[in-house]
């Protein structure tokens, strides 16, 4: 399958995710008591269900997506070059709006194809239940609900499901791929686990941009290692405003 891949057809992609609100009583008592519920479900022993709302951004029920990163990879003569541009904001439904929009014209090449890391669990699902919650219409190549993960690897690419080699029980990070391949790593300023403190009680949107963008270079970068192709240079990094 590697041999069919072209790099510079495909939108590398990640979303940071937040909770819907900064804490669990600024809910409406309804969301509150389904969210326990749900919490009850998945504490551990000894863990206390209102404080596992931290992990609630990963739900796209009770989270919301405050930032969508999509990098391109084109070649200037012979060097190829990375861009990227993000999407984000405290309003969800604009910023989804104006990724729709980016995306349509993307998809309009016939070859195009959409590839994140743990994209077919998390980010294409996620991104398509918040299009439907804020009442957008859902773009073709998200439309998957019920398909089944070999009808759609071929046009939304998985550097992970690329890594398992049909190995279904098993899970490697993006760090750690980035470790393994020598990749530079792009965790140099936060992590997913900060991301909801920055957007809550710092506020610095441009701080869980410029975050999101490395993560997809370094998406790029393993697809690159996977097909034995030579590493982006970091100084080929270009952020569309």
């Amino acid at each position: 399958m590697l041999d069919k891949i072209q790099p510079e057809h495909l939108l590398y992609l990640d979303i940071e995710t937040v909770p819907q609100v900064e804490n669990l009583t600024d809910f409406p008592e309804k969301m509150q008591k389904l969210w326990m519920r749900k919490a009850d479900a998945m504490a551990k022993e000894g863990e206390i269900a209102e404080k596992l709302f931290e992990r609630a951004g990963i739900y796209a029920e009770f989270g919301k997506i405050v930032c969508i990163s999509c990098g391109t990879i084109y070649r200037r003569g012979n060097t190829r070059i990375y861009r990227v541009k993000s999407f984000f904001g405290t309003d969800e439904t604009v910023l989804l709006k104006d990724f729709l929009v980016m995306l349509e014209k993307f998809m309009a090449n016939p070859a195009h194809r959409l590839c994140a890391h743990n994209g077919q669990e998390f980010d294409f699902p996620y991104i398509a239940r918040r299009v439907l919650v804020n009442g957008l219409k859902l773009p073709s190549i998200l439309d998957i609900a019920g398909a089944k993960p070999w009808e759609v690897r071929d046009y939304l690419l998985d550097t992970m499901q690329l890594w398992k080699f049909g190995d279904y029980k098993h899970y490697t990070s993006l760090d750690l791929l980035c470790s393994i391949f020598d990749v530079p790593t792009p965790k140099d300023d936060i992590d997913g686990s900060q991301v909801a403190g920055v957007y809550y009680r710092e506020g610095d949107l441009e701080r869980i941009a410029r975050y999101c963008e490395k993560d997809t270079l370094a998406v790029a970068q393993i697809l690159l290692r996977f097909k034995g192709e030579p590493l982006i240079d970091p100084e080929n990094f270009e952020i569309v405003q």
